[in-house]
Protein backbone atom coordinates (compact mmCIF):
# COMPACT_ATOMS: atom_id res chain seq x y z
CA UNK A 1 0.00 0.00 0.00
CA UNK A 2 1.11 3.56 -0.58
CA UNK A 3 0.32 6.60 1.50
CA UNK A 4 -0.71 10.06 0.42
CA UNK A 5 -3.19 12.74 1.21
CA UNK A 6 -5.51 12.00 -1.66
CA UNK A 7 -5.68 10.00 -4.84
CA UNK A 8 -4.12 11.49 -7.93
CA UNK A 9 -6.37 9.47 -10.23
CA UNK A 10 -9.89 8.84 -9.02
CA UNK A 11 -11.87 7.14 -11.72
CA UNK A 12 -15.38 8.57 -11.79
CA UNK A 13 -18.34 6.32 -12.44
CA UNK A 14 -19.68 7.08 -15.87
CA UNK A 15 -22.61 5.85 -17.87
CA UNK A 16 -21.60 3.61 -20.76
CA UNK A 17 -22.51 6.40 -23.10
CA UNK A 18 -19.55 8.49 -21.95
CA UNK A 19 -17.96 11.04 -24.21
CA UNK A 20 -18.35 8.86 -27.26
CA UNK A 21 -22.08 8.84 -26.73
CA UNK A 22 -22.22 12.63 -26.96
CA UNK A 23 -20.43 12.57 -30.29
CA UNK A 24 -22.84 10.04 -31.72
CA UNK A 25 -26.01 11.56 -30.35
CA UNK A 26 -27.77 12.57 -33.52
CA UNK A 27 -27.14 15.71 -35.52
CA UNK A 28 -25.21 18.12 -33.31
CA UNK A 29 -26.09 21.78 -33.34
CA UNK A 30 -23.66 24.50 -34.39
CA UNK A 31 -20.69 24.88 -32.08
CA UNK A 32 -19.26 28.27 -31.08
CA UNK A 33 -15.95 29.07 -32.78
CA UNK A 34 -13.27 30.99 -30.88
CA UNK A 35 -11.04 32.92 -33.26
CA UNK A 36 -7.93 34.94 -32.47
CA UNK A 37 -5.64 37.24 -34.33
CA UNK A 38 -3.02 34.52 -34.80
CA UNK A 39 -2.89 30.74 -34.62
CA UNK A 40 -0.94 28.26 -32.52
CA UNK A 41 0.62 29.03 -29.16
CA UNK A 42 0.90 32.74 -29.93
CA UNK A 43 -2.89 33.08 -30.12
CA UNK A 44 -3.13 33.75 -26.39
CA UNK A 45 -1.15 37.01 -26.39
CA UNK A 46 -2.77 39.84 -24.51
CA UNK A 47 -2.87 42.34 -27.39
CA UNK A 48 -4.63 40.04 -29.84
CA UNK A 49 -8.42 40.26 -30.25
CA UNK A 50 -10.54 37.28 -29.26
CA UNK A 51 -13.89 36.84 -30.99
CA UNK A 52 -16.61 34.33 -30.17
CA UNK A 53 -18.60 33.41 -33.27
CA UNK A 54 -21.85 31.48 -32.76
CA UNK A 55 -23.41 30.22 -36.01
CA UNK A 56 -27.15 30.60 -36.33
CA UNK A 57 -28.91 27.42 -35.19
CA UNK A 58 -31.03 25.59 -37.77
CA UNK A 59 -34.79 26.00 -37.78
CA UNK A 60 -36.59 23.84 -35.26
CA UNK A 61 -37.25 20.54 -36.94
CA UNK A 62 -38.31 17.73 -34.60
CA UNK A 63 -37.47 15.12 -37.22
CA UNK A 64 -33.95 16.49 -37.61
CA UNK A 65 -33.40 16.68 -33.86
CA UNK A 66 -34.24 13.01 -33.48
CA UNK A 67 -31.96 11.84 -36.30
CA UNK A 68 -29.79 9.08 -34.81
CA UNK A 69 -26.04 8.99 -35.16
CA UNK A 70 -23.91 6.01 -35.99
CA UNK A 71 -24.33 2.86 -33.89
CA UNK A 72 -21.61 2.44 -31.26
CA UNK A 73 -22.32 -1.24 -30.53
CA UNK A 74 -23.60 -4.21 -32.51
CA UNK A 75 -24.45 -7.69 -31.33
CA UNK A 76 -27.43 -9.94 -30.66
CA UNK A 77 -30.34 -10.18 -28.28
CA UNK A 78 -30.02 -13.76 -27.05
CA UNK A 79 -33.13 -15.55 -25.75
CA UNK A 80 -32.31 -19.21 -25.28
CA UNK A 81 -31.39 -20.40 -28.77
CA UNK A 82 -33.03 -17.39 -30.45
CA UNK A 83 -30.69 -14.62 -31.61
CA UNK A 84 -31.87 -11.22 -32.87
CA UNK A 85 -29.01 -9.18 -34.40
CA UNK A 86 -29.28 -5.53 -33.36
CA UNK A 87 -27.34 -2.28 -33.33
CA UNK A 88 -27.23 0.13 -30.38
CA UNK A 89 -27.63 3.89 -30.81
CA UNK A 90 -27.47 6.65 -28.23
CA UNK A 91 -30.89 8.00 -27.32
CA UNK A 92 -30.33 10.96 -25.00
CA UNK A 93 -28.16 14.02 -25.47
CA UNK A 94 -26.77 16.32 -22.81
CA UNK A 95 -27.84 19.81 -23.89
CA UNK A 96 -26.68 21.58 -20.74
CA UNK A 97 -24.48 24.67 -20.93
CA UNK A 98 -20.77 23.89 -20.67
CA UNK A 99 -18.18 26.48 -19.63
CA UNK A 100 -14.40 26.52 -19.95
CA UNK A 101 -12.24 27.99 -17.19
CA UNK A 102 -10.17 30.80 -18.75
CA UNK A 103 -7.26 33.02 -17.76
CA UNK A 104 -8.85 36.41 -17.16
CA UNK A 105 -5.81 38.30 -18.48
CA UNK A 106 -5.66 36.78 -21.99
CA UNK A 107 -8.96 34.87 -22.30
CA UNK A 108 -7.29 31.53 -23.00
CA UNK A 109 -8.33 28.11 -21.56
CA UNK A 110 -6.55 26.68 -18.56
CA UNK A 111 -4.97 23.22 -18.63
CA UNK A 112 -5.08 20.71 -15.79
CA UNK A 113 -1.90 18.80 -15.03
CA UNK A 114 -1.27 15.71 -12.93
CA UNK A 115 0.33 17.30 -9.87
CA UNK A 116 1.64 15.06 -7.09
CA UNK A 117 0.12 16.11 -3.76
CA UNK A 118 3.34 15.23 -1.91
CA UNK A 119 6.09 17.01 -3.82
CA UNK A 120 4.08 19.31 -6.13
CA UNK A 121 5.69 17.95 -9.32
CA UNK A 122 3.79 17.46 -12.59
CA UNK A 123 3.79 13.69 -13.23
CA UNK A 124 3.90 12.30 -16.81
CA UNK A 125 1.36 9.63 -17.77
CA UNK A 126 4.09 6.97 -17.91
CA UNK A 127 4.67 7.35 -14.16
CA UNK A 128 1.01 7.06 -13.10
CA UNK A 129 -0.82 4.04 -11.71
CA UNK A 130 -4.38 3.48 -10.50
CA UNK A 131 -5.04 3.13 -6.81
CA UNK A 132 -8.02 2.27 -4.62
CA UNK A 133 -8.31 4.05 -1.27
CA UNK A 134 -8.77 1.48 1.49
CA UNK A 135 -8.17 3.88 4.39
CA UNK A 136 -7.74 7.62 4.71
CA UNK A 137 -4.59 8.35 2.71
CA UNK A 138 -3.76 4.67 2.06
CA UNK A 139 -4.12 3.07 -1.35
CA UNK A 140 -3.86 -0.34 -2.95
CA UNK A 141 -1.97 0.07 -6.23
CA UNK A 142 -3.03 -1.83 -9.35
CA UNK A 143 -1.02 -2.54 -12.47
CA UNK A 144 -2.90 -2.26 -15.81
CA UNK A 145 -2.69 -5.99 -16.45
CA UNK A 146 -4.24 -6.82 -13.08
CA UNK A 147 -7.36 -4.76 -13.76
CA UNK A 148 -7.61 -5.98 -17.34
CA UNK A 149 -7.66 -9.59 -16.13
CA UNK A 150 -10.84 -9.06 -14.09
CA UNK A 151 -12.71 -6.90 -16.59
CA UNK A 152 -15.91 -8.54 -17.90
CA UNK A 153 -15.46 -9.94 -21.37
CA UNK A 154 -17.67 -8.40 -24.03
CA UNK A 155 -19.21 -11.17 -26.11
CA UNK A 156 -21.49 -8.85 -28.11
CA UNK A 157 -24.62 -10.34 -26.57
CA UNK A 158 -27.60 -8.98 -24.68
CA UNK A 159 -28.35 -12.02 -22.57
CA UNK A 160 -32.07 -12.15 -21.71
CA UNK A 161 -32.74 -14.09 -18.53
CA UNK A 162 -36.41 -13.43 -17.81
CA UNK A 163 -39.49 -11.45 -18.81
CA UNK A 164 -41.37 -9.20 -16.39
CA UNK A 165 -44.30 -6.81 -16.52
CA UNK A 166 -42.84 -3.48 -17.55
CA UNK A 167 -45.01 -1.51 -15.13
CA UNK A 168 -43.65 -3.60 -12.23
CA UNK A 169 -40.15 -2.15 -12.72
CA UNK A 170 -38.99 0.59 -10.36
CA UNK A 171 -37.91 3.59 -12.51
CA UNK A 172 -35.57 4.70 -9.72
CA UNK A 173 -33.10 2.11 -11.00
CA UNK A 174 -33.28 3.26 -14.64
CA UNK A 175 -30.02 4.80 -15.80
CA UNK A 176 -29.39 5.41 -19.53
CA UNK A 177 -31.68 4.48 -22.44
CA UNK A 178 -30.38 3.38 -25.84
CA UNK A 179 -32.19 2.69 -29.11
CA UNK A 180 -32.06 -0.86 -30.46
CA UNK A 181 -32.53 -1.20 -34.21
CA UNK A 182 -32.57 -4.41 -36.29
CA UNK A 183 -29.33 -5.40 -37.99
CA UNK A 184 -30.72 -7.18 -41.06
CA UNK A 185 -33.11 -8.97 -38.68
CA UNK A 186 -36.36 -7.11 -39.32
CA UNK A 187 -38.57 -10.21 -39.14
CA UNK A 188 -37.22 -11.46 -35.79
CA UNK A 189 -37.07 -7.91 -34.42
CA UNK A 190 -40.70 -7.27 -35.36
CA UNK A 191 -41.75 -10.55 -33.77
CA UNK A 192 -40.10 -9.59 -30.47
CA UNK A 193 -41.64 -6.10 -30.51
CA UNK A 194 -45.13 -7.45 -31.16
CA UNK A 195 -44.90 -10.21 -28.56
CA UNK A 196 -43.64 -7.88 -25.83
CA UNK A 197 -46.24 -5.23 -26.66
CA UNK A 198 -49.20 -7.59 -26.67
CA UNK A 199 -48.14 -9.22 -23.39
CA UNK A 200 -47.14 -5.95 -21.70
CA UNK A 201 -43.80 -7.48 -20.80
CA UNK A 202 -40.17 -6.37 -20.87
CA UNK A 203 -37.01 -8.45 -21.15
CA UNK A 204 -34.44 -8.33 -18.33
CA UNK A 205 -30.82 -9.40 -18.74
CA UNK A 206 -27.24 -8.15 -18.95
CA UNK A 207 -24.90 -6.45 -21.40
CA UNK A 208 -21.20 -5.62 -21.27
CA UNK A 209 -20.34 -2.15 -22.55
CA UNK A 210 -16.68 -1.28 -22.67
CA UNK A 211 -15.36 -2.33 -19.24
CA UNK A 212 -18.52 -2.84 -17.21
CA UNK A 213 -21.39 -5.30 -17.11
CA UNK A 214 -24.83 -3.74 -16.68
CA UNK A 215 -28.21 -5.17 -15.81
CA UNK A 216 -30.60 -4.01 -18.52
CA UNK A 217 -34.26 -3.95 -19.45
CA UNK A 218 -35.39 -4.16 -23.08
CA UNK A 219 -38.86 -2.76 -23.66
CA UNK A 220 -41.12 -1.46 -26.41
CA UNK A 221 -41.21 2.30 -27.02
CA UNK A 222 -42.80 4.11 -29.99
CA UNK A 223 -42.97 0.94 -32.03
CA UNK A 224 -39.36 -0.11 -31.47
CA UNK A 225 -37.09 -1.51 -28.78
CA UNK A 226 -35.24 0.49 -26.16
CA UNK A 227 -32.48 -0.92 -23.98
CA UNK A 228 -32.10 0.85 -20.62
CA UNK A 229 -29.15 0.17 -18.36
CA UNK A 230 -30.07 -0.26 -14.71
CA UNK A 231 -28.27 0.83 -11.57
CA UNK A 232 -27.12 -1.93 -9.26
CA UNK A 233 -29.03 -2.45 -6.03
CA UNK A 234 -26.26 -1.00 -3.84
CA UNK A 235 -26.17 2.23 -5.88
CA UNK A 236 -29.61 3.43 -4.75
CA UNK A 237 -30.23 4.55 -1.17
CA UNK A 238 -33.26 3.13 0.60
CA UNK A 239 -35.75 5.58 2.09
CA UNK A 240 -36.10 3.24 5.04
CA UNK A 241 -32.64 4.33 6.17
CA UNK A 242 -33.89 7.85 6.98
CA UNK A 243 -35.15 8.20 10.55
CA UNK A 244 -37.19 11.27 9.61
CA UNK A 245 -39.48 9.08 7.48
CA UNK A 246 -40.36 6.65 10.25
CA UNK A 247 -43.45 7.39 12.32
CA UNK A 248 -44.77 10.25 10.20
CA UNK A 249 -47.87 11.84 11.79
CA UNK A 250 -51.26 11.20 10.19
CA UNK A 251 -52.58 14.34 8.44
CA UNK A 252 -55.65 16.14 9.72
CA UNK A 253 -58.84 15.47 7.76
CA UNK A 254 -59.39 19.14 6.88
CA UNK A 255 -55.82 19.58 5.63
CA UNK A 256 -55.98 16.33 3.67
CA UNK A 257 -59.22 17.41 1.97
CA UNK A 258 -57.66 20.73 0.91
CA UNK A 259 -54.49 18.98 -0.31
CA UNK A 260 -56.52 16.58 -2.46
CA UNK A 261 -58.52 19.51 -3.86
CA UNK A 262 -55.32 21.31 -4.86
CA UNK A 263 -53.98 18.16 -6.51
CA UNK A 264 -57.22 17.69 -8.46
CA UNK A 265 -57.23 21.35 -9.54
CA UNK A 266 -53.66 21.08 -10.84
CA UNK A 267 -54.05 17.68 -12.50
CA UNK A 268 -53.59 17.46 -16.26
CA UNK A 269 -51.59 15.99 -19.12
CA UNK A 270 -47.81 16.09 -18.95
CA UNK A 271 -45.50 17.33 -21.70
CA UNK A 272 -41.79 18.05 -21.34
CA UNK A 273 -42.26 20.85 -23.89
CA UNK A 274 -43.90 22.80 -21.06
CA UNK A 275 -40.59 22.82 -19.17
CA UNK A 276 -37.90 24.51 -21.28
CA UNK A 277 -34.36 24.98 -20.00
CA UNK A 278 -34.72 28.58 -18.87
CA UNK A 279 -31.16 28.77 -17.55
CA UNK A 280 -29.71 27.75 -20.92
CA UNK A 281 -31.93 30.25 -22.72
CA UNK A 282 -30.85 33.00 -20.32
CA UNK A 283 -27.14 32.17 -20.73
CA UNK A 284 -27.38 32.20 -24.53
CA UNK A 285 -29.16 35.56 -24.32
CA UNK A 286 -26.26 36.88 -22.23
CA UNK A 287 -23.77 35.53 -24.81
CA UNK A 288 -25.52 37.42 -27.61
CA UNK A 289 -25.66 40.59 -25.51
CA UNK A 290 -21.92 40.38 -24.79
CA UNK A 291 -21.16 39.77 -28.46
CA UNK A 292 -23.18 42.89 -29.31
CA UNK A 293 -21.24 44.92 -26.72
CA UNK A 294 -24.27 45.52 -24.54
CA UNK A 295 -23.88 46.24 -20.85
CA UNK A 296 -25.07 43.50 -18.50
CA UNK A 297 -27.05 44.76 -15.51
CA UNK A 298 -27.52 42.27 -12.68
CA UNK A 299 -30.55 42.42 -10.42
CA UNK A 300 -30.69 40.87 -6.96
CA UNK A 301 -33.28 38.06 -6.85
CA UNK A 302 -36.19 38.68 -4.47
CA UNK A 303 -35.93 37.18 -1.02
CA UNK A 304 -38.08 34.07 -0.55
CA UNK A 305 -41.25 34.54 1.44
CA UNK A 306 -41.38 33.19 4.94
CA UNK A 307 -43.09 29.83 5.25
CA UNK A 308 -46.75 30.14 6.13
CA UNK A 309 -48.67 28.02 8.59
CA UNK A 310 -49.84 24.88 6.77
CA UNK A 311 -53.58 25.50 6.89
CA UNK A 312 -53.15 29.14 5.83
CA UNK A 313 -50.94 28.10 2.91
CA UNK A 314 -53.50 25.52 1.77
CA UNK A 315 -56.38 27.98 1.94
CA UNK A 316 -54.48 30.72 0.08
CA UNK A 317 -53.48 28.23 -2.64
CA UNK A 318 -57.13 27.23 -3.10
CA UNK A 319 -58.09 30.92 -3.34
CA UNK A 320 -55.36 31.55 -5.93
CA UNK A 321 -56.51 28.63 -8.06
CA UNK A 322 -60.12 29.83 -7.88
CA UNK A 323 -59.12 33.19 -9.39
CA UNK A 324 -57.53 31.58 -12.45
Amino acid sequence: MTQGRQSGDKTARRSPQGKAGKKNAGSPGPEPVLTTGAGGEKAGKKDQPVTLVIPEPPQDDPAQKSTPGRPFWSGTITIGLVNVPVRLHTMVRDQSISFRLLHREDGQPLRYDRVCTKDGRVIPWAETVKGYEVQKGKYVVFEPGELKAVMPESDRKIRIEKFVYYLSLDPTYFETPYILVPDRSEEAYSLLVTALQELGRAAVGTITLRTKEYPVVVHVYQGGLVLTTLRHADEVASLRSFEQLTGLPAPKDTELALAKRIINELSGDFSLADYPDRYQDAVMKLVKMKMAGEKIVTVEPPHPEQAKELMQALQETIATLARK
